[in-house]
């Protein structure tokens, strides 16, 4: 797919993922001048419709979620036989890989990205949408601190309450006990996913673990999840509650959608912003709900949190006393002026600082994507936004950006930097040529683990071509991205694609059968029949067939046989019938002139005759002179001397 132009629009650069329904790739369109993620359906899948369907609803659901924490989606299409989409590119790295990288994380990182993630799932919910496959790999964490998440391709209406059928969809490390038990998913599954999710960041490690995945599938059904301070000391108490409800194992006592768990994240994040409670071996304080939320067994009005066993000071009544609450304004009061000169302090440092980094020396600015340009076009729009532009211009290898042309810069589009920054222009020379493996006369997976060591691309599929002389398998030959032979070079640029020419074996043997039988083992052999010419045959029977039709070249070369290829069956019409001609009593010179003629080659005869054509006379011939027979059957002549 390097290089590849889809759709006359979108020419992909290269390969940054692959998953279980498609391959993302790094594309650049054409027509607006952008760099785009664009996913393109695997081809042993575009053949089943309800994967095709998943892939279009995708594209749908993502389509009618406009929200700065969801993946934007602008296209979707199908170019031959393959079914893509394209998204939004976000430089940068996965949820997954920062848990990777750090283990566990710490408080604050766990809530920014949890207050990302509800927002743009509050917006899918609100719109109808159930994602049904959140997980870490699904959430994309930009260079420039942006998060959004992405992949719905599992997305269904969140009205219709579906059913997965038989098989389970999404992660099984994040599936809901109804999902797992029920098959069915709502607003409130996606919300228990992302409980699972807030317990794997604190603890660096999933709630529930086995060997088989119906192990997990099995606790996420009958065990609940512990808290996560069991596993982390320092985990707050209001974050164990927090999960504790998300994860609820009957999907009514868990928040109704995302909506509403952001409105108690963000209480939550205010409460342990003035507290001092930040160990999970703290007495935590009352927290109460909106009447909105959804918590079983509570009244309309109050809903407490469940947690550890307070101590009777926890949960006493607060103090009404007039004397405390006058004491307390009076200090309110007091501490009125000094907080008012406070503010006028920090205002004017907001306003410097916002100066500084707006309009100031410590402006930030995006570098633009000006890979394909020429060196005078990059240098242009880089000007006219800012930017000073290097007066050196580095030469590098790209394979597929054309040569001259820019190929990417320093530092690299999408990079946010200092308005005025000096930018570094790296020039396309071409793909680096680099030595060719030994492809031909070896076993086709030991073709193709050569090509991917060699930082080739390997075609989506082989050529089979038929072959009398070559085993089953073996290579033939290797095709450039031109469809031209590589055979007798030795180099070849990096990261184009080479297609293998394999075996396919034996030609079947098709000589003195029927068409019908004929037809049948052609069509065996991947081949399409058709009738060909017919012609005489004395060593085959009439309407019988007499060999699969090859056709040659203008230099007159035997073309090869493709499995795929329509070939014709040449017919017999059965011996051709000819009259042998009156001879008798012609010379020999003048008589075997005329059989040859005749199609009569093979002449039995006293070869005494040959010494003097011109004197012998044909005397007899056997068969008979004017019977009709086989052109080309045996004569026998004798002679007058």
């Amino acid at each position: 797919m390097i290089g590849r132009l889809v759709d006359g629009r979108y020419q992909v650069r290269s390969r940054i993922a692959r998953g279980g329904m498609a391959t993302v790739y790094l594309a650049t369109d054409l027509r607006l001048e952008r760099r785009v993620a664009l996913k393109i359906m695997h081809g042993h899948l575009a053949d089943d419709s309800q994967f095709k369907e998943r892939f279009i609803q995708e594209a749908r659901s993502a389509a009618r979620l406009a929200h700065p924490n969801v993946v934007n989606v602008y296209d979707q299409g199908q170019d031959s036989d393959m079914a893509y989409l394209v998204m939004e590119y976000l430089p940068g790295i996965t949820l997954r890989d920062l848990m990777q990288e750090h283990g566990r994380l710490t408080t604050d990182q766990t809530l920014d990205v949890l207050e990302a993630v509800l927002s743009g799932l509050a917006a899918a919910h609100k719109a109808g949408i159930v994602h049904r496959d959140l997980k870490p790999e699904n959430v994309l964490l930009a260079d420039d601190g942006r998060i959004k998440i992405g992949d719905f391709g599992l997305a269904r209406a969140a009205s219709a309450n579906t059913a997965t059928g038989a098989a389970l969809l999404g992660t099984i490390a994040y599936l809901s006990p109804e999902l797992v038990t029920r098959g069915i998913a709502d607003a409130r599954s996606d919300i228990y996913a992302v409980g699972i999710m807030m317990y794997e960041m604190l603890t660096g490690e999933q709630p529930f673990k086995g060997e088989q995945p119906m192990q997990i599938a099995y606790q996420h059904a009958n065990d609940s999840v512990p808290t996560p301070s069991s596993k982390n000391s320092r985990v707050p108490v209001e974050l164990d509650e927090l999960v504790l409800w998300a994860t609820a194992r009957e999907p009514d006592e868990r928040p109704r959608d995302a909506r509403v768990m952001l409105e108690q994240l963000q209480e939550t994040q205010s409460l342990l912003g003035t507290s001092a409670a930040t160990s999970a071996t703290t007495v935590q304080r009352t927290a109460v709900y909106q009447p909105s939320l959804p918590i079983r067994g509570a009244t309309a009005e109050t809903a407490v949190l469940r947690g550890r066993a307070r101590t009777p000071e926890a949960v006493a009544a607060p103090t009404t006393s007039t004397s405390v609450l006058a004491a307390k304004a009076q200090k309110r009061r007091a501490r009125g002026w000094w907080l008012f000169g406070l503010v006028i302090l920090l205002a004017a440092l907001a306003g410097g600082t916002g100066w500084y980094f707006g309009a100031g020396p410590g402006a930030q600015a995006t570098v633009p994507d000006v890979a394909g340009r020429s060196v005078e076009a990059a240098t242009t729009l880089l000007t006219d936004q800012g930017f000073r532009v290097a007066s050196t211009v580095a030469d590098v290898h790209d394979p597929v950006v054309d040569r001259g042309l820019v190929s990417r810069t320093t530092p690299q589009a999408g990079a946010s930097v200092s308005k005025g920054a000096v930018i570094t222009l790296k020039k396309s020379i071409g793909p680096a040529l680099i030595a060719l493996p030994t492809l031909i006369g070896i076993p086709e997976q030991q073709a193709k683990d050569a090509i991917t060591k060699a930082r080739f691309v390997n075609a989506a599929k082989s050529i089979q071509q038929f072959d009398n002389k070559v085993a089953l398998g073996t290579v033939i030959d290797a095709l450039d991205n031109n469809g031209k032979s590589l055979a007798g070079r030795s180099t070849y640029s990096e990261q184009r694609q080479i297609t293998l020419v394999v075996s396919a074996g034996r030609l079947p043997q098709v000589t003195g059968l029927s068409y019908a039988d004929a037809a049948a083992r052609v069509t065996a052999a991947g081949l399409t029949p058709q009738p060909g010419s017919q012609i005489y045959n004395a060593k085959v029977d009439k309407n019988l067939v007499i060999e699969i039709e090859r056709d040659k070249n203008s230099s007159g070369v035997t073309q090869p046989i493709r499995v795929g290829e329509s070939v014709s069956l040449t017919i017999s019409r059965g011996p051709e019938m000819v009259v042998i001609p009156n001879v008798i009593g012609d010379t020999w010179l003048v008589a075997k002139q005329k059989l040859i003629d005749a199609g009569f080659t093979n002449l039995n005869y006293n070869k005494k005759a040959d010494a003097a054509p011109s004197v012998v006379t044909v005397d007899t011939v056997t068969p008979n002179v004017g019977q009709k027979v086989a052109k080309g059957s045996t004569l026998t002549i004798t002679f007058t001397i």
